[in-house]
């Protein structure tokens, strides 16, 4: 068999594959554009980031895509700089905006000012049809398998098929998605792509430490994964560490000091500082993020061999 394009208002991605956008600071410009480069959709996370920072990883990210691939930014509608982070990314000619961790109807008003495709992460078809009404690009539909924050405990497999008879826009299901034969299968339940986390936070090009790459590689059980409170008001699903284990005990250290970086939060721990010391190396007192396949993953790979891999499992899928 043979991977379809991704059509998603004038974008075209020769390969139908999003590289999701992990916060915080995992999926910047080398990532994103490692993954544009190959044909898909590459993600840079924003959430988190100076205005600059952002700015500075946009222009990376084209400079690293001589050819023109497609780079958007993923963005938490929790995040109290939500619109700001949109704004400068329209400003800088992002390609698309992926935004998840809550919804926001007014986000789409500002990709049709600026001509730029908005995307919503959503878990139910009533969230798609309203999408859709309000002016949405594509739908990113995210099940319980994802990492990260989650909007139901359902399966991707199950809504997928709901969106789909839902909406008429490109549909992409994420979660739990690894190998060819998984986006074979959504596309078989009506998606027309796949949003990818887990492999390319295990990639060479993932700007996360080499001991968070450990921790990845490390957890191979069921029990290695859990569901944790986050402060967004969401749970989180997340690899078992010393500080998730705190949080489900509810002992993780309050903040000392509050950058007021959510629109809501439960002052409960700083989910941003968390994943910051996880990205950074600190996985004692850091927040690992991730999809409950990671276990199914054993190596490192560069961007370009996983998506080689990809496309040789895909072709050896009988018609």
């Amino acid at each position: 068999m043979k991977l379809p394009e991704l059509k998603i208002g004038k974008l075209i991605a020769k390969v139908p594959i999003i590289q999701g956008g992990m916060a915080i600071r995992l999926s910047t410009a080398r990532l994103a554009a490692a993954v544009a480069n190959e044909g898909g959709i590459g993600l840079i996370a924003a959430s988190g980031m100076p205005f600059e920072e952002l700015r500075h990883e946009i222009r990376l990210a084209r400079k690293l895509t001589p050819n023109g691939g497609i780079v958007g930014i993923n963005v938490m509608v929790a995040a109290r700089q939500f619109k700001e982070l949109v704004a400068v990314a329209i400003e800088e000619g992002i390609d698309l905006v992926v935004a998840g961790a809550g919804f926001s109807r007014d986000m789409f008003s500002w990709g049709k000012e600026s001509g730029t495709p908005i995307v919503p992460i959503v878990s139910s078809a009533k969230l798609a049809k309203i999408s859709q009404t309000l002016g949405a690009a594509a739908i990113i539909v995210e099940g319980a398998e994802a990492g990260g924050h989650l909007g139901t405990n359902r399966s991707s497999r199950e809504i997928v098929p709901e969106v789909r008879a839902a909406v008429k826009l490109p549909v992409i299901g994420a979660g739990g998605v690894l190998y060819g034969r998984d986006i074979m299968e959504m596309l078989k339940l009506g998606a027309d792509g796949v949003q990818m986390g887990s492999r390319f936070a295990a990639s060479v090009e993932s700007n996360g430490s080499e001991e968070l790459k450990k921790v990845y590689l490390r957890a191979n059980k069921p029990e290695d994964f859990v569901l944790v409170h986050s402060p967004v008001g969401l749970p989180g699903q997340a690899i078992r560490t010393p500080f998730s284990e705190r949080i489900m005990l509810d002992d993780a250290p309050k903040p000392k000091q509050c950058d007021v970086c959510l629109k809501k939060c439960s002052h409960k721990y700083c989910i941003i500082r968390a994943l910051s010391r996880a990205q950074q190396g600190d996985v004692e007192t850091g927040l690992v993020f991730s999809g409950k396949r990671m276990r199914e993953i054993h190596d490192i790979l560069p961007v370009k061999e996983i998506f080689a891999n990809l496309k040789r499992e895909v072709a050896a899928i009988p018609e």
